[in-house]
């Protein structure tokens, strides 16, 4: 599909009837992350992922300005996207989480539910380096690896999942194995996270939503505890152990808390 502004966005099915599940990945991960996860969530639609912009095999925006990679801007290419398949529950990993909330505040009649797994509603209270430090570590292992193994095996340390997953979104160029997004474009994302708070507005998100949170959580502590209770009949789920993946580290408890959600019932 072409954005509103011009940008070619790639869009994956997975299978699966009925009314959409649309997975939107984290950044500088891809729509091709989520395959591992798609048999959990196909019983209860047809499972469809897009690349972002500038992410997998999606286009990028022309020109240096900053709006084409806000987040109002990313929550708008999924409501494009909603527009022409109709209604759906969006289940967002990090980046995708922010798209997903933002999505359903614009267009609740576009969103059935919302599965928000470990996104930054505010990082403003962060070190004033932290975009620095994205940037270099985005720098380091953006690539060029030697073969796709290679690239698994150091994004692999110290959490497997994270090798696995970020190698599922490699793609190979002439000099060798690359993550399928520009550090630059990574940067461009994040710097609004830096700068500009969304708990306040997210939090008047009035679909039904769980907020599912890593037990290393990229948010600060309390936050995602704070956005649910936020938000009439929202559910809140951390999952001890796991990483920002929070989806690969622990697919078990993952896959029965978005269940809950899609089916909408609750533990006994």
């Amino acid at each position: 599909m072409r954005s509103s502004d011009g940008v070619d966005l790639a869009v994956t099915g997975f299978g699966g009837a009925g009314r959409p599940i649309v997975a939107l990945h984290g950044l500088m991960s891809c729509a091709a992350s989520w395959e591992p996860r798609a048999a959990a969530l196909t019983p209860h639609g047809r499972v469809l992922a897009p690349d972002a912009r500038g992410h997998g095999r999606s286009g990028r925006p022309a020109g240096t300005d900053a709006a084409a990679w806000s987040p109002d801007r990313l929550a708008r290419d999924v409501v494009e996207l909603l527009e022409r398949t109709g209604p759906a529950a969006l289940v967002g990993h990090s980046m995708g989480g922010l798209s997903a909330l933002l999505a359903a505040l614009r267009r609740p009649d576009l969103v059935t539910a919302v599965v928000a797994e470990d996104p930054p509603p505010d990082l403003t209270g962060s070190p004033p380096g932290l975009l620095d430090e994205m940037r270099a570590w985005f720098t380091a292992v953006a690539g060029p690896y030697p073969s796709r193994a290679a690239l698994e095996a150091v994004l692999g340390r110290p959490r497997p999942e994270v090798g696995s997953h970020m190698g599922r979104c490699a793609v190979r160029r002439p000099d060798g194995w690359w993550l399928a997004c520009d550090v630059a474009d990574a940067c461009a994302v994040a710097a609004h996270w830096v700068r500009r708070s969304l708990l306040d507005e997210l939090s008047a998100v009035r679909v039904p939503l769980l907020v599912i949170e890593a037990g290393e959580s990229v948010a600060p502590p309390g936050q995602l505890a704070l956005l649910a209770s936020r938000v009439p009949g929202a559910r809140h789920r951390r999952l001890p152990g796991t990483g920002h993946l929070v989806h690969d580290a622990d697919p078990a408890g993952w896959a029965a808390a978005v269940t809950e959600l899609l089916t909408g019932t609750a533990p006994g």
